[in-house]
C-alpha cells in the first residue's frame, strides 16, 4: 500500500501542471487509450475509431497514451484527458478519484455484455503446472501485471492467490510487474517461467506474432471478467457528452457501406460495440477487491480488519449487479 501511495504522489506531482478549467465543447479532446499493448499496435486498431469520431460528431479527438494504468487515472483526475477507453479496475478507480463516469461498456460480436477472463501462462513444454506453481518454493520467475490491470494482478490475487493465502513475493524466486505483451513475450522466450495475461492478450498475439503465440501454454483461466468501457469527465459540456454517447452507442449499427466499415474496424479491436451502463457494471470488480481484501485481512490476523473487510464484503456481496458477468 506505501508504494501505491508513493507513486500515486509522483504521479500526481508530474501531472499537476496540466491541472486545468472544465472542459469545454470546442477544446481538443484528449481520449486515453489503455496500455494493453505496445503504442503502435494500440494506435493501428484505435485511430479508425477515433477518426470516425471526429468525423461523425465535429469534435476535436486526439489519442493520449499512458504509459501505465495509474497514468491514465491520475491523466484524468488532473484533466489531461476527457474521455477514454478504461479496463474494469482502472475504471473503478477513475469513478472513485478522477472525477469520471461511465459512458458506456464494451459489448461482444453477439451483442452481449463482453468478457474476458485472466490467464496463467508458461512456456510450452516446460512441464509447469497449476500444481507447481502454488507449491510456491521459489521456483520460478514470476510475471505479474499492472498493479491497477484487472487481470494482469487483481484477477489472479482474487481468484488463486489471495484464498490459498499466498503472497507472491513469498512465493516465487523473482517477482517483475509488467505490461500483458511484456508478460507474454517473456514467457514466450524464456526469459520468465511464469506470468499473467488474458484471453484478449492471447488474441491479438495470435493476430500479430503468432510464432511466438505457439510458445505459450495456459495453466490457469479466472471466471470471466467484466470487460472494458468508456469512460468521461464529469464536468465534461453536457453537449458533448450527448455527442460521444450518442456516436458509442449507436457504432457498428449502420447499414450499408458505413456499418460494415464500422463493423470491420470494432473486428479490429475484438468488439461488437458498446452499450449505455453505469457504475454498477463495476460491482463485480468491487467485490474482488473487497475479497482480496478480506482475505488479506484474515492472513494478516488482525481481527480488528478482519471485522473492517467482511463488513465491506457482504454490503457488496448483497448486490445482485456484484455478481453479474
Amino acid at each position: 500500500m506505501t508504494l501505491v501511495r508513493a507513486a500515486l504522489a509522483l504521479a500526481a506531482a508530474a501531472l499537476l501542471t496540466g491541472c486545468g478549467k472544465p472542459a469545454q465543447s470546442d477544446q481538443v479532446l484528449k481520449f486515453s487509450i489503455v496500455p494493453a499493448e505496445d503504442q503502435a499496435s494500440m494506435s493501428r486498431v484505435w485511430q479508425p475509431l477515433l477518426d470516425d469520431l471526429q468525423k461523425q460528431t465535429g469534435l476535436k479527438v486526439q489519442a493520449s497514451f499512458a504509459s501505465n494504468y495509474m497514468g491514465m487515472i491520475e491523466a484524468m483526475r488532473f484533466n489531461q484527458v476527457q474521455v477514454g477507453w478504461f479496463s474494469a479496475l482502472p475504471a473503478l478507480e477513475a469513478v472513485n478519484r478522477a472525477h469520471a463516469e461511465v459512458l458506456g461498456r464494451i459489448v461482444d460480436k453477439g451483442g452481449a455484455g463482453g468478457v474476458y477472463e485472466s490467464v496463467l501462462i508458461t512456456r510450452k513444454g516446460s512441464g509447469i503446472t497449476l500444481d507447481d506453481v502454488l507449491k510456491c518454493g521459489k521456483r520460478y520467475n514470476f510475471g505479474l501485471g499492472d498493479p491497477n490491470s484487472t487481470s494482469g494482478t487483481l484477477a489472479p490475487l482474487a481468484y488463486l492467490f489471495a484464498p490459498r493465502g499466498i503472497d507472491p513475493a513469498d512465493c516465487f524466486k523473482t517477482v517483475r510487474s509488467a505490461s500483458h505483451q511484456a508478460n507474454l513475450l517473456g514467457v514466450g522466450y524464456g526469459t520468465v517461467d511464469v506470468a499473467t495475461a488474458n484471453t484478449v492478450t492471447l488474441v491479438f498475439a495470435r493476430r500479430q506474432d503468432p510464432k511466438i503465440a505457439d510458445q505459450i501454454e495456459v495453466i490457469w483461466t479466472s471466471p470471466p471478467l467484466p470487460e472494458s468501457s468508456i469512460l468521461v469527465r464529469k464536468d465534461l459540456d453536457p453537449a458533448v457528452k450527448d455527442k460521444l454517447k450518442r456516436f458509442f452507442m449507436s457504432y457498428g449499427t449502420a447499414s450499408g457501406a458505413e456499418g460494415e466499415h464500422e463493423r470491420k474496424v470494432l473486428d479490429a479491436l475484438t468488439y461488437g460495440g458498446f452499450r449505455p451502463v453505469d457504475d454498477s457494471y463495476l460491482d463485480p470488480i468491487r467485490l474482488m477487491v473487497a475479497s482480496k481484501d478480506l482475505n488479506e485481512a484474515r492472513h494478516s490476523g488482525d481481527q480488528a480488519k478482519v471485522a473492517q473487510a467482511q463488513k465491506v464484503f457482504d454490503a457488496i456481496n448483497a448486490k445482485p449487479s456484484a455478481h453479474a458477468g
